[in-house]
């Protein structure tokens, strides 16, 4: 029962890796203008990523230190998404022992 819900747990940080990485891709697709935010579909898809991820990432830009433009949130999100993935596969290997 255990390894079912840390499975359950782990497939909902993949998710939020994925949202993550294609917030970035669609970061860099908007500030090389391949698309354009006046499209009404890629607006919404932008707002609607941006409302899911930046109650995660804001603590985690107040903690890291200013780089200037470059903003490395994202990748310290998925390190410790990655890390606590980890974590719970190894709680859960040890509490079939």
């Amino acid at each position: 029962m255990l390894y079912a819900l840390i499975d359950i747990v782990s497939y909902l940080l993949w998710i939020v890796q994925v949202i993550v990485i294609v917030q970035f891709v669609l970061s860099l697709l908007i500030s090389f203008n391949v698309v354009n935010m006046h499209n009404d579909f890629v607006a919404s898809i932008w707002r609607a990523i941006n409302a899911l991820l930046d109650p995660i990432l804001s603590p985690i830009r107040r903690i890291m230190p200013d780089t200037g433009a470059i903003d490395f949130s994202p990748m310290v999100l998925i390190v410790g998404l990655v890390i606590l993935q980890k974590l719970l596969y190894g709680a859960a290997i040890s509490s079939l022992a």
